[in-house]
Protein backbone atom coordinates (compact mmCIF):
# COMPACT_ATOMS: atom_id res chain seq x y z
CA UNK A 1 0.00 0.00 0.00
CA UNK A 2 1.56 3.21 -1.05
CA UNK A 3 1.12 6.20 0.92
CA UNK A 4 2.40 9.98 0.58
CA UNK A 5 2.76 12.01 3.62
CA UNK A 6 2.15 15.81 1.89
CA UNK A 7 4.04 18.05 3.44
CA UNK A 8 6.60 15.21 4.20
CA UNK A 9 9.45 17.38 5.02
CA UNK A 10 8.61 19.22 7.76
CA UNK A 11 8.36 18.92 11.99
CA UNK A 12 5.53 16.14 12.07
CA UNK A 13 6.12 15.20 8.27
CA UNK A 14 9.17 13.69 8.19
CA UNK A 15 8.40 11.45 11.82
CA UNK A 16 5.27 10.18 10.15
CA UNK A 17 7.47 9.00 7.00
CA UNK A 18 10.57 7.77 9.39
CA UNK A 19 7.78 5.79 11.56
CA UNK A 20 6.02 4.62 8.44
CA UNK A 21 8.85 3.35 6.24
CA UNK A 22 10.21 1.79 9.76
CA UNK A 23 7.12 -0.40 9.54
CA UNK A 24 7.79 -1.48 6.19
CA UNK A 25 5.51 0.18 4.18
CA UNK A 26 5.76 2.34 1.13
CA UNK A 27 6.05 5.71 1.86
CA UNK A 28 6.53 8.92 -0.42
CA UNK A 29 7.17 12.09 1.33
CA UNK A 30 6.06 15.11 -1.26
CA UNK A 31 6.51 18.50 -0.30
CA UNK A 32 7.94 21.43 -3.07
CA UNK A 33 11.00 20.74 -2.13
CA UNK A 34 10.80 17.01 -3.41
CA UNK A 35 9.17 18.48 -6.55
CA UNK A 36 5.72 18.21 -5.15
CA UNK A 37 3.81 21.72 -5.07
CA UNK A 38 -0.60 21.39 -3.89
CA UNK A 39 -0.70 25.15 -4.20
CA UNK A 40 0.33 25.13 -8.04
CA UNK A 41 -0.35 21.66 -8.72
CA UNK A 42 3.63 21.36 -9.44
CA UNK A 43 4.23 16.92 -9.43
CA UNK A 44 0.84 16.25 -7.29
CA UNK A 45 -0.82 13.77 -9.76
CA UNK A 46 2.50 11.96 -10.10
CA UNK A 47 2.96 11.99 -6.72
CA UNK A 48 0.01 10.68 -5.83
CA UNK A 49 -0.35 7.85 -8.41
CA UNK A 50 -1.30 5.02 -7.24
CA UNK A 51 -1.39 6.21 -3.67
CA UNK A 52 -4.14 4.45 -1.27
CA UNK A 53 -3.31 7.06 1.72
CA UNK A 54 -2.75 10.78 2.32
CA UNK A 55 -1.55 12.35 4.87
CA UNK A 56 -1.98 16.44 4.52
CA UNK A 57 0.46 18.43 7.32
CA UNK A 58 1.28 20.89 4.83
CA UNK A 59 1.48 24.16 6.32
CA UNK A 60 1.39 27.91 4.89
CA UNK A 61 4.76 29.92 4.48
CA UNK A 62 2.18 33.37 5.70
CA UNK A 63 -0.25 33.35 8.75
CA UNK A 64 -1.23 36.72 7.65
CA UNK A 65 -4.94 35.92 6.88
CA UNK A 66 -5.93 36.21 2.90
CA UNK A 67 -2.58 34.46 2.38
CA UNK A 68 -3.27 31.31 4.88
CA UNK A 69 -6.43 31.45 3.58
CA UNK A 70 -5.71 31.43 -0.60
CA UNK A 71 -2.58 28.49 0.47
CA UNK A 72 -5.26 26.23 2.64
CA UNK A 73 -8.70 26.93 -0.13
CA UNK A 74 -5.94 25.96 -3.50
CA UNK A 75 -4.25 23.44 -1.62
CA UNK A 76 -6.97 21.47 -0.30
CA UNK A 77 -8.87 21.27 -3.83
CA UNK A 78 -5.85 20.64 -5.82
CA UNK A 79 -5.14 17.88 -3.21
CA UNK A 80 -8.84 16.83 -3.32
CA UNK A 81 -8.83 17.06 -7.24
CA UNK A 82 -5.44 14.72 -7.07
CA UNK A 83 -6.86 12.33 -5.01
CA UNK A 84 -10.13 11.68 -6.47
CA UNK A 85 -8.00 10.96 -10.06
CA UNK A 86 -5.61 8.57 -8.00
CA UNK A 87 -8.44 6.79 -6.28
CA UNK A 88 -7.00 7.53 -2.90
CA UNK A 89 -9.03 5.74 -0.17
CA UNK A 90 -8.52 7.79 2.86
CA UNK A 91 -7.04 11.35 3.57
CA UNK A 92 -5.97 11.92 6.97
CA UNK A 93 -5.04 15.13 7.76
CA UNK A 94 -3.93 17.52 10.56
CA UNK A 95 -6.04 19.86 12.49
CA UNK A 96 -6.06 22.28 15.71
CA UNK A 97 -8.15 21.39 18.72
CA UNK A 98 -10.25 24.34 19.23
CA UNK A 99 -9.90 25.69 15.25
CA UNK A 100 -13.45 26.83 14.85
CA UNK A 101 -13.74 28.51 18.56
CA UNK A 102 -11.86 31.11 17.18
CA UNK A 103 -13.12 33.02 14.25
CA UNK A 104 -11.06 36.06 14.54
CA UNK A 105 -8.02 34.49 14.17
CA UNK A 106 -7.43 33.91 10.33
CA UNK A 107 -5.54 31.01 11.05
CA UNK A 108 -7.99 29.26 12.50
CA UNK A 109 -10.61 30.56 9.77
CA UNK A 110 -8.25 28.72 7.09
CA UNK A 111 -8.31 25.60 8.70
CA UNK A 112 -11.86 25.30 9.00
CA UNK A 113 -11.62 25.93 5.48
CA UNK A 114 -9.46 23.33 5.08
CA UNK A 115 -11.55 20.78 6.58
CA UNK A 116 -14.70 21.78 4.90
CA UNK A 117 -12.65 21.37 1.49
CA UNK A 118 -11.97 17.65 2.98
CA UNK A 119 -15.85 17.16 4.69
CA UNK A 120 -16.97 17.74 0.90
CA UNK A 121 -14.67 16.15 -1.35
CA UNK A 122 -16.19 12.67 -1.55
CA UNK A 123 -13.18 11.15 -0.40
CA UNK A 124 -13.47 8.83 2.96
CA UNK A 125 -11.05 11.04 5.90
CA UNK A 126 -10.40 11.03 9.13
CA UNK A 127 -9.34 14.99 11.16
CA UNK A 128 -6.88 14.49 13.62
CA UNK A 129 -6.98 18.35 16.05
CA UNK A 130 -4.26 18.49 18.26
CA UNK A 131 -3.56 21.13 20.64
CA UNK A 132 -0.55 22.91 20.29
CA UNK A 133 3.04 20.94 20.50
CA UNK A 134 5.14 21.49 23.14
CA UNK A 135 8.35 22.16 20.48
CA UNK A 136 6.11 25.71 20.00
CA UNK A 137 6.70 27.24 23.35
CA UNK A 138 9.50 29.35 22.80
CA UNK A 139 7.72 30.52 19.56
CA UNK A 140 4.22 31.10 21.89
CA UNK A 141 6.87 32.98 24.55
CA UNK A 142 8.02 34.88 22.03
CA UNK A 143 4.82 35.96 20.35
CA UNK A 144 3.31 37.06 23.14
CA UNK A 145 6.53 38.66 24.86
CA UNK A 146 6.14 42.72 25.56
CA UNK A 147 9.78 43.59 26.89
CA UNK A 148 10.71 41.39 29.57
CA UNK A 149 7.19 40.89 30.28
CA UNK A 150 5.59 37.50 28.55
CA UNK A 151 1.61 38.35 28.31
CA UNK A 152 -0.25 35.07 28.41
CA UNK A 153 -4.14 34.78 28.27
CA UNK A 154 -4.96 33.10 31.71
CA UNK A 155 -6.86 29.99 29.79
CA UNK A 156 -6.28 26.31 30.04
CA UNK A 157 -3.56 24.72 27.77
CA UNK A 158 -2.39 20.91 26.96
CA UNK A 159 0.19 20.57 24.71
CA UNK A 160 0.99 17.82 22.84
CA UNK A 161 4.54 16.63 22.12
CA UNK A 162 5.46 16.13 18.10
CA UNK A 163 6.22 12.49 18.28
CA UNK A 164 3.42 11.43 19.82
CA UNK A 165 1.05 13.49 17.46
CA UNK A 166 3.09 11.96 14.36
CA UNK A 167 2.80 8.43 15.79
CA UNK A 168 -1.20 8.81 16.17
CA UNK A 169 -0.96 10.23 12.30
CA UNK A 170 0.78 7.39 11.23
CA UNK A 171 -1.76 5.28 13.36
CA UNK A 172 -4.34 6.41 11.47
CA UNK A 173 -3.00 6.48 8.17
CA UNK A 174 -3.13 2.55 8.45
CA UNK A 175 -6.60 2.45 10.17
CA UNK A 176 -10.29 2.39 8.32
CA UNK A 177 -11.47 6.25 7.93
CA UNK A 178 -13.22 7.31 10.68
CA UNK A 179 -14.79 10.47 8.31
CA UNK A 180 -15.07 12.05 11.30
CA UNK A 181 -12.91 13.85 13.72
CA UNK A 182 -10.49 13.19 16.94
CA UNK A 183 -8.69 15.43 19.39
CA UNK A 184 -5.31 14.64 20.46
CA UNK A 185 -3.99 16.28 23.52
CA UNK A 186 -0.96 16.25 25.87
CA UNK A 187 -1.30 14.46 29.46
CA UNK A 188 -1.23 17.33 31.50
CA UNK A 189 -3.65 20.27 31.65
CA UNK A 190 -3.27 23.80 33.02
CA UNK A 191 -3.68 27.33 33.06
CA UNK A 192 -1.58 28.37 30.01
CA UNK A 193 0.84 31.01 31.69
CA UNK A 194 1.71 28.04 34.71
CA UNK A 195 3.12 25.83 31.47
CA UNK A 196 5.05 28.93 29.88
CA UNK A 197 6.55 29.79 33.07
CA UNK A 198 7.88 26.81 33.48
CA UNK A 199 9.36 26.36 30.22
CA UNK A 200 11.11 29.63 30.59
CA UNK A 201 12.32 28.90 34.24
CA UNK A 202 13.77 25.18 32.57
CA UNK A 203 15.51 26.82 30.02
CA UNK A 204 16.92 29.96 32.13
CA UNK A 205 14.86 32.48 30.26
CA UNK A 206 14.38 35.06 32.90
CA UNK A 207 11.51 37.03 31.24
CA UNK A 208 8.56 37.33 33.99
CA UNK A 209 5.20 35.83 32.41
CA UNK A 210 2.19 37.57 33.52
CA UNK A 211 -1.52 36.74 32.72
CA UNK A 212 -3.23 39.35 30.23
CA UNK A 213 -5.14 41.51 31.21
CA UNK A 214 -7.33 40.67 27.86
CA UNK A 215 -7.10 37.42 27.26
CA UNK A 216 -5.90 37.44 23.56
CA UNK A 217 -3.88 34.24 21.10
CA UNK A 218 -2.00 36.08 18.55
CA UNK A 219 -4.49 38.29 18.56
CA UNK A 220 -7.68 36.40 18.72
CA UNK A 221 -10.05 36.03 21.50
CA UNK A 222 -9.95 32.80 23.89
CA UNK A 223 -11.86 31.33 26.50
CA UNK A 224 -11.01 29.44 29.00
CA UNK A 225 -11.19 25.75 27.35
CA UNK A 226 -10.48 27.53 23.76
CA UNK A 227 -7.07 25.59 23.33
CA UNK A 228 -7.76 21.95 25.24
CA UNK A 229 -10.04 19.57 24.19
CA UNK A 230 -13.67 19.78 25.29
CA UNK A 231 -15.20 16.20 24.81
CA UNK A 232 -13.04 13.09 24.44
CA UNK A 233 -9.31 12.78 23.75
CA UNK A 234 -6.77 10.87 23.07
CA UNK A 235 -4.29 12.03 25.79
CA UNK A 236 -0.36 11.42 24.78
CA UNK A 237 2.37 10.27 27.87
CA UNK A 238 5.16 12.87 27.38
CA UNK A 239 4.40 16.09 29.95
CA UNK A 240 6.58 19.23 29.58
CA UNK A 241 9.12 17.99 32.45
CA UNK A 242 9.93 14.57 30.65
CA UNK A 243 10.10 16.54 27.04
CA UNK A 244 12.32 18.65 28.69
CA UNK A 245 14.36 16.06 29.87
CA UNK A 246 14.11 14.77 26.57
CA UNK A 247 15.29 17.60 24.70
CA UNK A 248 18.45 18.00 26.62
CA UNK A 249 19.70 14.79 26.87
Amino acid sequence: MKIVVVGGTGLIGSKVVAILQGGGHDVLAASPSKGVNTVTGEGLDEALAGAAVVVDVVNAPSFEDKPVMDFFHTSGRNLAAAETKAGVKHHVALSIVGTDGISDLGYFRAKVEQERLIKESGIPYTIVRATQFLEFLPMLADGHADGDQVRIAPVLFQPIAAEEVSAILAETALASPLNGTIDIAGPERAPFPDIIRRYLKAVGDTRVVVSAAEPRYFGGRVVEQSLVPTGPARLGRIGLDDWLRRARA
